[in-house]
C-alpha cells in the first residue's frame, strides 16, 4: 500500500512538472561558426548588414525569440543595443520585425587584427514565419563609447548584402544563429488534423495540454481508486 502512495505521488508531482514546461528557443537557423579574422562589416554610423535565413516547414510556423552574433568591438567595449530587422527582403519588402534590442555579451577572444571577437546574443519577442527565406539585418549598434561595431564575416551558407555601397554590394555573408519554437505537436496528441509525425519543440500546443491535464488526472484518479480497492 505504501508503494502505491508512493506512485500515485510521484504521477502526480510528473505531471504537474510536464505541464509547466516553458518555451524554450532553439536553433531554426545557424550560418556556421564565428571566424573571426576573415573580415567584418559595419553596423552603427549609418551603415547596415542584411543576411538571408531559411527557416523550416512546421505546421504552426516558427516563432523568433532571439539571435546571436559574431561581433568585432574596440577592446573594452561593450554592445549595449542594436536596430534588428527581419523582412521579406534585404533591408525591404515585407516587414515582420523592427525593434532596437539588447544584447548579452559572451565569450570574446582576441583576433590578429587586435580586436574582441564576441559571441552577442538578445532575446526578443519576434514574429511566427512560414517556411520560407527571409532577411535578418543588423544596424544603429550602440556601445558606449561611440566607437565602430562590427558584423563578423564567416562565409556560411547564407546570402549578405551592405548598404554602404549602391547598388547594395553583394559580399561574403556573416556570423549569427536565429532561435526560436515551433508549437507543433505529435500526431495523435491532439484532435488536430494535418499535425506533425514528430514534435519540432518542447512545448505542447494549447490543444494537448488540455488533454493531457485530464489524462493525468484520470490515470491518479484510478490508481487512487486501486488503493482503496486493496484497502
Amino acid at each position: 500500500m505504501e508503494a502505491l502512495l508512493k506512485s500515485q505521488l510521484i504521477l502526480l508531482v510528473a505531471c504537474l512538472t510536464l505541464a509547466a514546461i516553458p518555451a524554450q528557443g532553439q536553433t531554426i537557423y545557424s550560418n556556421g561558426a564565428i571566424n573571426g579574422n576573415i573580415d567584418a562589416w559595419t553596423t552603427n554610423f549609418g551603415y547596415a548588414v542584411s543576411d538571408s535565413f531559411n527557416v523550416p516547414y512546421s505546421y504552426s510556423g516558427w516563432t523568433i525569440t532571439g539571435a546571436s552574433f559574431g561581433m568585432w568591438l574596440v577592446p573594452g567595449d561593450t554592445l549595449t543595443s542594436a536596430e534588428l530587422s527581419i523582412t521579406s527582403l534585404p533591408f525591404g519588402g515585407t516587414q515582420y520585425f523592427d525593434q532596437t534590442v539588447t544584447f548579452t555579451q559572451g565569450p570574446c577572444t582576441t583576433n590578429q587584427y587586435g580586436y574582441s571577437v564576441c559571441t552577442e546574443t538578445t532575446g526578443f519577442n519576434g514574429p511566427t514565419l512560414n517556411v520560407g527565406t527571409y532577411w535578418l539585418s543588423l544596424q544603429n549598434a550602440s556601445v558606449p563609447s561611440g566607437d565602430p561595431v562590427y558584423w563578423d564575416e564567416n562565409n556560411g551558407p547564407s546570402r549578405a548584402k551592405d548598404s554602404s555601397v549602391l547598388p547594395m554590394a553583394v559580399l561574403g555573408s556573416e556570423s549569427f544563429t536565429v532561435l526560436g519554437y515551433s508549437s507543433t505537436c505529435m500526431c495523435g496528441c491532439s484532435a488536430q488534423a494535418n499535425c506533425e509525425d514528430s514534435p519540432s519543440s518542447t512545448v505542447p500546443e494549447p490543444g494537448s495540454m488540455w488533454l493531457f491535464g485530464p489524462g493525468c488526472l484520470a490515470l491518479f484518479g484510478f490508481l487512487r481508486g486501486l488503493g482503496r480497492k486493496l484497502l
